[in-house]
């Protein structure tokens, strides 16, 4: 009974490592070098597979220092739809088109969308660099105009002054 179970120990010991050693071979002979074509992390040496440019195909990629697969974002100046597909992570309105653009955020880290500049047409106050659109008399369209005063109000302009009417111009 004893000499059964020093043999049986022994091919206890044997028959996980033969399995796994199979498993690993194959594993190395399907695994992708960085920059081979692949459609799941699987696939790649790297554990990594994503998109690496504006094309849909992906790549086996490097991963990150914090282990991390980053797919590739556009650079500012590319059309986006969404905050996500921006290196920036701001995807804002640029210029008088509808295209969104990536672009660069502020100093601040705010991602702000472009705005129109003084005396320039407007429908709202948020399409305005100055946040102040307002008509200028009653028979002119809107326009985009200065704030002003000591509290920087959106205030109407009177034709020959240099400043807007103030409230106490009016009484």
């Amino acid at each position: 009974m004893a000499s059964a179970g020093r043999l049986l120990l022994p091919l206890l010991c044997l028959l996980p490592v033969a399995p796994v050693l199979t498993i690993k071979k194959y594993q190395q002979l399907s695994h992708k070098s960085i920059g081979e074509p692949c459609e799941m992390h699987s696939e790649c040496q790297s554990d990594c597979c994503v998109t690496n440019s504006l094309s849909p195909q992906k790549f086996c990629t490097a991963q990150t220092v914090f282990q991390q697969c980053l797919s590739w974002k556009k650079p500012n100046g590319y059309i986006c739809k969404d905050h996500l597909e921006c290196q920036s992570r701001c995807c804002a309105i640029s210029n008088y088109g509808v295209d969104m653009y990536c672009k660069a955020k502020t100093i601040f880290l705010q991602c702000l969308p472009w705005r129109k500049p003084n005396w320039d047409y407007c429908n709202y106050h948020r399409e305005c660099r100055s946040k102040c659109c307002i008509r200028l008399n009653e028979l002119s369209p809107s326009r985009c105009v200065p704030q002003s005063g000591i509290l920087l109000q959106c205030l109407p302009w009177v034709k020959g002054w240099k400043e807007p009417l103030t409230l106490w111009m009016v009484q």
